[in-house]
């Protein structure tokens, strides 16, 4: 995660911070920022921000507005609100308030206690940062602050191994020459020393006598998030001095190897360039959240369209109501049977002493007779008057009235439910439309919420993916996205200590044309890592170090027989370098470099006997075989990234001047010595071959300069560097003089240590159909090494696009001739179609279905500046997502925000974006899903991710395992839910017909709150938190199961519309079964079964039933858990039903529990038991027969991996039997095959063979794959290319 050195000023306008990073004081907007050391009154009146920094969302007061503003941004949050508000007038509803109120007070509470448990994390990060200790100079003393109270203009004082608290001009430290050595993993993951060094004029300030006189001002940028960028001036005795960013201590890093040091508070807290970077908090949600706002708009608007339509239709044509013995049960009370009517036997009574009421019209005595038979008539007349009392003068127009009697208020206060009586309460002109029942939202938002976190916790406590090396274990920071890890279809990852681990070692080297580090065997064949004896032993060298490891001895041997040329190779690397060295015991040595190739040379060297000892500024001391040898440095020509390379002139004892030079091949091969071209081309192949291995290579080479030539060089060397003017181009070209007709010494290869598993995983993750780009701070040709290393790029693609462009056409240039070779090697080949075929087959412009063929792109940061403009964005998008892979090179922390905006806006595809340093936040923020890296390189990453694990292959197990079967659950917990919820609600539309859509419920009202809370909600949540669809070792066997996901096919639109006609479907039988079983049906004493309470225990019962038998068959792994929740809801159904009907209740509470055994009788009776029994046979037979079909006609790729499963385990079962059959002698029959027909044709068919993930894929091309892959083509051809939309990248 190396942050470039260099930045075109196309970078600078890009990397312009946006509004809401900068800190705006009061007085106007900040261009500039001045800082007056040991004077607070004066930087105060500026109102900087202060170094308090808060990553939290909440405070005590704020929390429950806030939270609950928040909340209330959910469509089906607001539609409780709205729903409740309805309830609580009881002029227009049929339930009461405490319906919806406890689902509505319940999802709100389990969601705040989510955010404020989240939010408290957040807190207590912020104060263990806040509350740091620093040493401030405050009136001429040292005193200890925390971190929150330093000031800008404040004088700090850091000690070793402390966190710099903020951005820090450097003053003076305990290192010659005012340098301190620092490490910068939490700002770039790099965790090898840099250097940086106070200006001259302050590094003699070390007293704190003299500090705190200092009154110096600093003028310089406004806060920006420039990691590597820092302009301005120190004003200073009248003077003025440049500051630089080599002069700058930034917040996050950490003082390495230096006493201590003095620094200025420049930027504090979200000033700093790390708050900087850290890029805005997005709000993410995930693609089922929004499609459920549109779900839950749509199940809100349509039932009440269709009440609305049908209360002004029954309003304005009044249709004819015929009431006879096709529907007796919806106007006849409880028979004798039930309690009410034995309580209502003081009604005739009623009759003669109530006062009289206003005259109501009824149906002559002929329409009544069905009303007015058995032995309670008077129960059914008034049943039936207050029905008729609901209905008012709808059907007084349609039926005549020839008599009128008076109807006493008791019985229109009686009650044909336990919810009151909505028909009483309905207006003379009809009923109110039905509101949209509450249980619609009631129980996903609080269900979904508890499986989210469910699947957290899974994640936390997979073992797999702890790291026993660092301690660390996977930890998801947030609840809200773990379905989407089941959908990501491209990852952006920095390369620097995520893809690898940032310890160079050396591998291999190459002296005088021959090759060393390979290892052969008897046979002469390279001998394998696993294969090769035991490593070089080094103890003849007492300074060598311990840890480095390397496996060929003849180099070793060479060394010890005094081979001129691999002497002088590694006397080479023990002085051409920039490394610092410290001994703090004998022996004991311990090197700070700045580049860790460096730092691998010159270990390397050290054991090999050149031990680079120390330095002076003007002389380098090393051990050479065990003697001391010190050389004269006479000079020291730097590496920068144009020359690429790096030399050293010495004059060694013997007064002999020698260049030593290593750098890139491709710019110091061209500057060797015409007589060394032999040697040139072996070295070439070595090259090569290192090169193809993924090694970082460098190429050495020597030249000697006579004492004449040198001070001639030197004096012009001088002048050049005291040029006012182009000193740069100057000192260029006078080290481009010297720097030629170099004499060859070989190359060296240094392996950049990938992280373990790393490859594996590229490749894993690539057969899942996921695009992976790396997107790295690092040079060019790093990043390819590293490209080969992983197996992103190999020798076999057709081509590595490589853009390098400097200007917009070139760049676009560039990326045309790409794009051009793709289609010209596609129009001859492409699945037997030519690129103009396939274009005229879809409205696709992308070449991405008709390339054919690897390919893969580079770009520069530079390019990619370009690359990023609005004209330009399509092209390159459209260039890259043709290619497998995309490597973009000396990219900034807003250049891979930008690229992973560009594809979330133009592929409308799911995000992750993985890193391990301050430079990845943005990335990560702005991806759908961000990861960070944790461990030893920082935690800035890790605090601004979704999920964070220490090493780059966890991600292969949290997406595939994790992410693909949380999305699977949440997929199958929403199809289940609204498949019962529609079949519960359903049932209310079809009685609606029946009793003139007064409101009327079917449901007792308690069954309709219980019915998500408890009845339903635990088995649901048992498959939502527990449910595979298989194992996890096949999960990682076969990557193509996580297709479904990417393509969204487990739950759309159309899924949805499928559970809703099930649904339907199933609230038909539910209603109309035992409507017409009831209807004439009779009781065990001969008396009609028919009445309201006993019709709504049996839809009731029947409901649940089925819904629980339901999820017995879309449950696909069975445990304790869904045994105990499923049928233990069934018994705590029939627990709550008696309890509700019996006298204990009603005793208690009269008013509220009228109807006295009513459960019990009708559940007495053997023809409610068939008829419910019926019904769920009914509803349940056509789901297993469809089941079944598809599994035998159309089975998806999880049915196949199944069923591969199941025959390898009756396999092994069978073999296990046979044997003991052989054991015991059993002489019943000599036939050992007795299993199922079928048997020998899976043999035949090769699906019983165990597969690997490619053979599995093409196996199931005919059946499962041809599926997802047509829906592929189908979502590609339907989808726009880039310039109009989103194309979805194919995987052949």
């Amino acid at each position: 995660m190396t942050v470039p050195k260099e930045m075109p000023e196309k970078w600078a306008r890009a990397q312009a911070p946006p509004s809401w990073s900068r800190k705006k004081p009061s007085w106007g907007t900040e261009e500039e920022r001045r800082a007056r050391a040991n004077d607070r009154e004066y930087n105060e009146k500026f109102q900087y921000a202060s170094n308090c920094i808060k990553t939290s969302k909440y405070n005590i007061l704020t929390f429950l507005p806030v939270n609950l503003f928040e909340q209330f941004q959910e469509v089906a949050n607001t539609y409780f609100l709205f729903l409740l508000i309805l309830q609580l007038i009881p002029q227009i509803s049929s339930l009461s308030w405490f319906t919806t109120i406890v689902p509505l007070v319940l999802v709100l509470t389990i969601t705040a206690v989510k955010d404020a448990t989240d939010d408290y994390f957040r807190h207590k990060s912020d104060n263990q940062v806040n509350n740091r200790q620093s040493q401030v100079l405050i009136n001429g003393i040292l005193q200890q602050e925390q971190w929150m109270n330093v000031c800008v203009g404040d004088i700090i004082k850091l000690e070793n191994n402390q966190f710099v608290a903020a951005d820090l001009l450097l003053l003076s430290s305990s290192e010659p020459h005012g340098l301190c050595y620092i490490e910068t993993a939490e700002l770039d993951g790099e965790t090898n020393m840099k250097v940086r060094q106070a200006i001259p004029v302050t590094s003699e300030l070390g007293d704190i006598s003299k500090l705190a006189k200092f009154d110096g001002e600093v003028i310089c940028e406004p806060p920006n998030n420039k990691l590597d960028k820092f302009s301005g001036t120190l004003y200073w005795k009248e003077n003025k001095f440049p500051l630089s960013n080599q002069n700058m201590l930034l917040r996050g890093c950490v003082l390495r190897n230096t006493e201590w040091c003095f620094g200025l508070v420049i930027f504090a807290g979200p000033d700093t360039k790390l708050m900087q970077n850290s890029g805005r908090t997005k709000f993410k949600r995930t693609s089922i959240d929004r499609l459920m706002n549109t779900l839950v708009l749509w199940g809100v608007q349509k039932p009440s369209l269709v009440g609305v339509v049908v209360y002004h239709i029954g309003g304005s044509s009044r249709p004819l109501v015929v009431i006879g013995h096709q529907s007796p049960i919806l106007f006849q009370s409880l028979n004798s049977g039930g309690s009410f009517g034995n309580r209502c036997k003081n009604w005739p009574s009623a009759l003669s002493t109530a006062p009289s009421p206003p005259l109501l019209s009824v149906l002559p005595t002929q329409a009544l007779c069905p009303f007015l038979s058995g032995e309670h008539q008077e129960g059914r007349v008034g049943a039936f008057l207050c029905w008729l009392c609901a209905a008012g003068s709808t059907f007084r127009l349609s039926l005549p009235f020839p008599t009128q009697v008076s109807v006493p208020r008791c019985l229109l206060r009686s009650r044909l439910s336990p919810g009151g009586g909505p028909a009483a309460k309905a207006r003379a002109g009809g009923a109110p439309p039905p509101l949209p029942d509450p249980s619609f939202t009631s129980c996903p938002l609080c269900s979904v919420e508890v499986i989210r976190l469910g699947h957290s916790y899974f994640i936390n406590w997979d073992k797999k993916m702890f790291c026993m090396k660092k301690r660390t274990p996977a930890e998801a920071r947030t609840t809200t996205l773990n379905e989407e890890l089941g959908q990501v279809e491209y990852i952006f990852s920095d390369k620097t200590g995520t893809l690898t681990q940032n310890i160079m070692v050396f591998n291999k080297c190459s002296i005088n044309g021959r090759s060393y580090g390979d290892v052969f065997d008897v046979l002469g064949h390279k001998a394998e890592l696993g294969e090769r004896p035991e490593p070089v032993d080094f103890s003849f060298n007492p300074l060598a170090d311990k840890k480095f490891l390397f496996w060929d001895p003849s180099l070793l041997e060479a060394v010890k027989i005094g081979d001129p040329h691999t002497h002088e190779f590694f006397r080479l690397l023990s002085l051409c370098h920039t490394v610092m060295s410290e001994e703090k015991n004998e022996g004991e040595l311990y090197y700070k470099a700045q580049s860790p190739d460096e730092g691998a040379l010159v270990t390397a060297a050290r054991n090999f006997g050149f031990v680079f000892r120390s330095r002076t500024p003007k002389t380098i001391t090393v051990h050479e075989m065990g003697t001391a040898i010190t050389y004269q440095l006479l000079a020291i020509l730097d590496f920068n990234n144009i020359r690429k390379r790096m030399s050293v002139i010495v004059r060694n004892p013997e007064g002999k001047i020698r260049l030593y030079c290593k750098g890139a091949d491709t710019i110091l091969l061209d500057r060797l010595h015409h007589s060394t071209q032999e040697l040139l081309n072996t070295t070439m192949d070595h090259l090569n071959e290192y090169a193809g291995e993924g090694l970082r290579t460098l190429v050495l080479a020597y030249k000697d300069l006579d004492e004449e030539y040198y001070e001639e060089w030197a004096e012009r060397r001088l002048q050049a560097s005291l040029a006012q003017d182009s000193r740069e181009d100057r000192l260029a070209s006078i080290y481009e003089e010297v720097e030629n007709n170099m004499m060859l010494l070989g190359a060296t290869a240094i392996e950049d240590k990938l992280q373990q598993g790393v490859p594996e995983t590229i490749a894993l993750l690539t057969l899942a159909n996921i695009k992976i780009w790396v997107l790295t701070g690092d040079k060019q040709e790093t990043a390819v090494n590293i490209g080969y290393s992983c197996k992103m790029l190999t020798d076999d693609m057709t081509e590595v696009f490589i853009v390098t462009g400097h200007t917009v056409l070139e760049v676009r240039e560039e990326l045309r001739k790409a794009r051009e070779k793709m289609m010209d090697s596609s129009r001859s080949v492409g699945n037997g179609f030519t690129y103009q075929e396939k274009l005229s087959s879809s409205k696709l412009t992308s070449v991405l279905e008709a390339v054919a063929g690897e390919y893969a792109l580079v770009i520069n940061g530079h390019s990619l500046a370009h690359a990023l403009e609005a004209d330009m964005e399509l092209e390159f998008l459209e260039t890259a997502c043709a290619c497998k892979a995309v490597i973009c090179c000396r990219v900034t922390p807003l250049q891979k925000a930008q690229v992973v905006e560009l594809v979330k806006k133009y592929k409308k595809a799911v995000t992750l974006a993985i890193g391990d340093g301050a430079n990845d936040v943005s990335m990560i923020k702005t991806a759908h899903i961000g990861v960070g890296i944790s461990g030893q390189e920082g935690i800035q990453a890790v605090l601004a991710s979704d999920y964070s694990f220490s090493q780059f292959k966890f991600l292969q197990r949290l997406l595939l395992v994790h992410g693909r079967w949380s999305y699977l659950r949440m997929c199958k917990f929403l199809c289940y839910f609204f498949y019962k919820n529609f079949a519960f609600t359903m049932v209310h539309f079809w009685f609606g017909f029946f009793c003139g859509f007064s409101a009327q419920t079917v449901y007792d009202q308690y069954f309709i709150t219980l019915y998500n809370i408890v009845y339903t909600s635990l088995p649901v949540l048992a498959m939502g938190v527990f449910d595979q669809d298989v194992p996890e070792q096949r999960s990682m066997e076969y990557p193509k199961l996580y297709e479904p996901g990417q393509l969204n096919l487990l739950f759309n639109k159309r899924e949805f519309f499928i559970c809703i006609a099930q649904g339907i479907y199933t609230s038909v039988l539910m209603f109309f079964i035992p409507y017409g079983v009831f209807a004439d049906a009779t009781r065990d004493d001969g008396t009609q079964l028919a009445d309201y309470q006993s019709f709504a225990v049996t839809v009731a019962t029947s409901l649940v039933i089925v819904v629980s038998v339901q999820i017995g068959l879309d449950t696909g792994y069975w445990t304790a858990i869904n045994h105990f929740f499923i049928w233990g809801s069934l018994a705590v159904y029939f627990a709550i039903l008696f309890a509700m009907h019996s006298n204990g209740l009603f005793d208690m509470f009269p008013n509220q529990f009228r109807f006295v055994g009513n459960a019990q009788n009708t559940l007495a009776q053997p023809t409610v038991w068939l008829t419910i029994v019926l019904t769920t046979v009914v509803c349940i037979m056509p789901v297993v027969a469809f089941r079944f079909l598809r599994l035998n006609l159309k089975p998806d790729l999880s049915d196949t991996v199944r069923y591969t499963q199941l025959v390898r385990k009756k396999q092994k079962a069978q073999h296990r039997c046979m044997r003991r059959v052989g054991r015991t002698g059993s002489r019943r029959s000599g036939y050992a095959f007795s299993h199922q027909e079928g048997f020998g044709e899976l043999i035949m068919s090769g699906k019983n063979m165990r597969l690997s993930s490619l053979a599995l894929s093409s196996f199931t091309t005919r059946s499962s794959s041809s599926w997802i892959e047509s829906l592929r083509r189908k979502k590609s051809d339907s989808a726009s290319s880039p310039s109009g939309g989103a194309d979805k990248p194919l995987k052949g």
